[in-house]
């Protein structure tokens, strides 16, 4: 017997109407459980789901966090005119053609100063030029291939210190460690005291992440190419698809006849939009780079592939936005003497624009993330120098994210979760921009 029906009289316990009622409420009570298990279950799925998404986002930052600092050195350089430019001409080109041992003499002298050691104690000299870079001498020679004025004149510099001493600093290697268990010496670590004391010696931050191209050493290593680069391979896949695609969806929704070529024609592009994107790749490898000969590595050649890539999504997209308008919209504007260009340019076409717009920049946002399809065309070369033109060669940030994984280097484990979030923020950024579009153009009727 129900609840319900127990309250009820003795009298009326044998009534069907009443014995209905019952059921219903049954039904009814265990709809309503049901709908509240249901919700429990999805607040639970997307509960997870955050959390699995802040311990990803939580070991990214963890670990890369501390590459937007460097350990600097700070020295007094003397560019003596007798080191520097010893046979009296002062170019440029004179400069970058010299002897580049000549520098790492300023760079020792400059130490021999800075630590006071004994010019006679060549170990003692060795050991402090253990703390600095090896792009240290390199660095001098641009500075003073841009500016010969500063030959004959004392400047103060920061140098970039080891990769070591740059973990050394962050905690990263421990001096509570065996000496034989750790790649900083009991030596380097009096040094780095000595230069701490002297206020020689500190953490800046790290503009070299973002101007500076590949090296080989991680404490010189940016994304600096890699993000001209993957600007470039952007503007290119832009220009490409979104008026290929927009004006292919425009066609297919409202001007192509329904029949079985454009029912396959739809079949195909959908099935496009599940391809893996390394087919794109081996056919850009295959059409733009062995066919039309097209420089490898290049940039162009990347925007070409990723536009193959990005197309589908943005005629999904943008039939989807071009469907959603109401059909009121096309017989009001072909009610009043338009035609039917004009009905789809000047009325359907703004109405889907916030769809069409969105749907553009998360494809963009899709292709800024790819990887596999870059790496078969060859953008992962090692390139130091900025991309002038899409006709150069480059690398984007993707690739440079793997490039860096591979290293064997402790340096590097930061710098690839340091390129890891820039390329989460230019997503994010991206993903914003469409939602600040769709709210701009929004429209409701």
């Amino acid at each position: 017997m129900t609840e319900t029906a127990s309250r009820l009289p003795a009298s009326r316990l044998g009534n069907p109407e009443v014995r209905a009622l019952s059921k219903a409420d049954i039904g009814l009570r265990r709809r309503y459980a049901a709908e509240r298990r249901f919700r429990a279950y999805g607040l639970a799925a997307v509960t997870i789901a955050i959390c699995f998404l802040l311990v990803l986002f939580g070991s990214i930052v963890s670990k890369g966090y501390t590459a937007f600092l460097q350990t600097r050195i700070t020295m007094m350089v003397d560019f003596d005119p007798a080191i520097v430019a010893p046979d009296g001409d002062r170019s440029a080109a004179a400069v970058m053609s010299g002897n580049a041992f000549r520098f790492d003499d300023l760079i020792a002298a400059s130490l021999q100063k800075t630590l006071e050691i004994d010019p006679n104690d060549e170990d003692g000299l060795y050991d402090a030029l253990d703390l600095l870079s090896k792009g240290s001498a390199p660095m001098l020679r641009s500075m003073i291939a841009n500016d010969p004025s500063l030959i004959g004149t004392k400047r103060t510099v920061d140098f970039y210190a080891t990769g070591d001493v740059d973990a050394f600093i962050k905690g990263t290697i421990r001096a509570d460690v065996p000496e034989s268990q750790r790649l900083i010496k009991d030596k380097h670590i009096v040094l780095i005291d000595k230069l701490k004391q002297e206020g020689s010696l500190h953490l800046a931050f790290n503009t070299g992440l973002f101007t500076n191209g590949a090296s080989t050493r991680p404490e010189m290593a940016g994304v600096g190419v890699a993000l001209v680069g993957s600007l470039y391979m952007m503007l290119v896949v832009l220009v490409l698809s979104l008026p290929l695609g927009v004006a292919g969806s425009i066609y297919l929704e409202e001007f192509a006849p329904k029949n079985r070529w454009t029912d396959l024609i739809e079949v195909n592009i959908n099935n496009l939009a599940a391809v893996p994107s390394i087919v794109y790749g081996l056919l850009g490898l295959a059409v733009f780079i062995n066919f039309a000969h097209l420089p490898r590595s290049a940039s162009l050649v990347g925007g070409l592939v990723l536009t193959l890539t990005t197309l589908p999504t943005i005629i999904i997209t943008t039939r989807a936005a071009l469907k959603a308008v109401p059909p009121s919209i096309r017989e009001a504007g072909l009610g009043i003497g338009a035609s039917k260009m004009q009905t789809v340019f000047h009325h359907v076409l703004p109405l889907a624009m916030p769809g069409v717009l969105t749907g553009t920049i998360i494809g963009l946002a899709h292709a800024l993330g790819e990887t596999a399809p870059l790496l078969m065309i060859g953008m992962k070369a090692f390139i130091v120098e900025y991309p002038a033109t899409p006709f150069d060669p480059a690398t984007a940030l993707p690739t440079q994210i793997y490039m860096w994984a591979t290293e064997p280097e402790r340096a590097f484990t930061e710098r690839t979760s340091a390129a890891i979030i820039i390329l989460l923020v230019f997503l994010l950024a991206m993903n914003s921009i469409a939602i600040i579009l769709r709210r701009a153009f929004e429209r409701r009727w």
